[in-house]
């Protein structure tokens, strides 16, 4: 069997799964389905492949930190690459990228393209349809996963299969009438998003039906800079590359289509009600996480994120608490969350981006209490991390150590700071805080000042290599 290059597409921002998914923290990070997230659930799937290399994801550069966080608490793909895109371009630009990136590693790997966040409840069946799509991909054959449907799903593009593995024609997400014929005909399979075809035969294909988008992506990538386990694009090439879909720019075209149907018992999670769809589920069709508390409900999905949540009298309701948003809605509503983050979008509100807990490569921090000219945080320092030596031109700083050890650089002075004790930073005055400890440093900071923003920072040193705010 063939080698196989996994292509875990880890971009994007689930905007339907808010207000549990931002911008900063997007749908392929979170732990929805179990202890894992998708993407690390991904992951774990494409490592019981035979033949498989370490994986290459592609992801937008300010996620990379907590993407390579989530890679490493696996502790199984020590040598998995992050492709960094620094901006989004769609699916075939990122796929361009990935091709041109693996191309060394031999013409005839196979690529095995997967979105970083679905659900796929049977993975033997997984494993099953990858071995007959590496075959037909050996062939030549551009290949694409079909889902076998189970209903008249309208959130989902559709392929009709022509004879054996032969595509007949894609479908756009049709309404609920058109659905049901398409499941009535039999011989649709629902989009899934996912692609199997040899470098050769992809780098061909796109040279005949995307010549300029492939030379702009290769571009990229010959212009692009490793970093230790990051490889990240070259900004300028790619802001010219055109933005387009994979099925639109290569696979409604080529004359080497073709599709493995599989029963993967699949879903995209594209909504809250795809999500309530593969929970379980109590005597009542309620999904409930976190501290719920239901009184004659039914058939809905209610989840706290921090307090206690009541439910009287509802059917078919979705309820998700966070520490800054409440969402209320409709199950069979849930597609138009994506309207209420387009407004968030719109107004500039940080809800649209940021959650009130906010993960750094160093740690976390919490906001508290924020108001005119003070703010009240909770920062988590990991052991052995450090922040970068900085400075804020707006802001006054007091730190009160919770729990650990810190090492505290103020100014031109050094200390070591234990539990209770504290210290004072003027504005305009550099420093640094570190965790020379084993466990994880807490500690509270008040910031006074005119402006209290996150990009009030400049940055002297910085062990992560960063230079935006944060």
């Amino acid at each position: 069997m063939a080698k196989i290059q996994p292509i875990i597409l880890a971009g994007g921002t689930g905007s339907r799964l808010w207000p549990l998914s931002r911008e900063l923290y997007p749908k392929q990070l979170l732990r929805l389905t179990n202890h894992t997230s998708l993407l690390q659930t991904t992951l774990m799937r494409v490592g019981q492949l035979p033949g498989v290399l370490p994986p290459l994801i592609v992801v937008g550069e300010v996620h990379r930190f907590i993407t390579l966080t989530q890679v490493e608490e696996l502790g199984s793909f020590p040598n998995a690459t992050i492709l960094l895109e620094p901006m989004g371009r769609n699916t075939a630009p990122a796929i361009c990228a990935a091709a041109e990136f693996c191309r060394n590693l031999g013409d005839d790997i196979i690529l095995l393209v997967l979105p970083a966040d679905h659900v796929v409840l049977k993975p033997e069946k997984f494993v099953e349809a990858v071995g007959q799509a590496v075959v037909l991909a050996e062939a030549g054959a551009v290949v694409t996963f079909g889902i076998e449907p189970t209903g008249p799903e309208t959130g989902y593009g559709y392929i009709e299969q022509g004879e054996g593995s032969q595509i007949a024609s894609f479908k756009e997400k049709p309404n609920q009438t058109i659905a049901r014929q398409y499941v009535a005909a039999g011989n649709y399979l629902w989009n899934s998003g996912m692609f199997a075809f040899s470098i050769r035969i992809f780098l061909r294909e796109m040279e005949e039906f995307a010549p300029e988008m492939l030379a702009t992506m290769q571009e990229a990538v010959h212009k692009g800079v490793g970093d230790g386990r990051f490889f990240r694009l070259d900004a300028e090439a790619m802001a010219a590359c055109p933005s387009d879909s994979i099925d639109y720019v290569l696979m409604e075209k080529t004359s080497n289509g073709a599709v493995v149907a599989a029963d993967l018992d699949w879903s995209d999670i594209g909504s809250w009600k795809a999500l309530w769809d593969v929970l379980g589920k109590d005597v009542e069709g309620n999904v409930v996480q976190g501290d719920v508390m239901l009184t004659d409900t039914k058939n809905c999905l209610v989840k706290s994120e921090n307090v206690l949540v009541a439910v009287v009298g509802m059917e078919d309701t979705l309820v998700v608490e966070t520490a800054d948003a409440i969402l209320v809605a409709p199950l069979s509503r849930s597609q138009d969350v994506k309207k209420v983050v387009a407004r968030l979008k719109a107004s500039a509100r940080k809800e649209f981006s940021l959650h009130t807990t906010v993960f750094r490569p160093w740690g976390s921090y919490t906001v508290l209490e924020e108001l005119p000219r003070f703010q009240i945080k909770r920062i988590t320092v990991n052991p052995e991390a450090k922040l970068s030596l900085q400075m804020h031109h707006h802001r006054h700083e007091h730190w009160v150590i919770v729990s650990g050890t810190a090492r505290v650089t103020n100014g031109d002075e050094e200390a070591l700071l234990y539990e209770n004790q504290s210290t004072y930073i003027p504005a305009g005055t550099r420093h640094r805080l570190e965790n020379p400890g084993v466990i994880p440093l807490e500690l509270i900071e008040v910031q006074i000042g005119s402006y209290l923003g996150e990009d009030d920072i400049v940055r002297f040193e910085d062990v992560y290599g960063r230079k935006e705010q944060g």
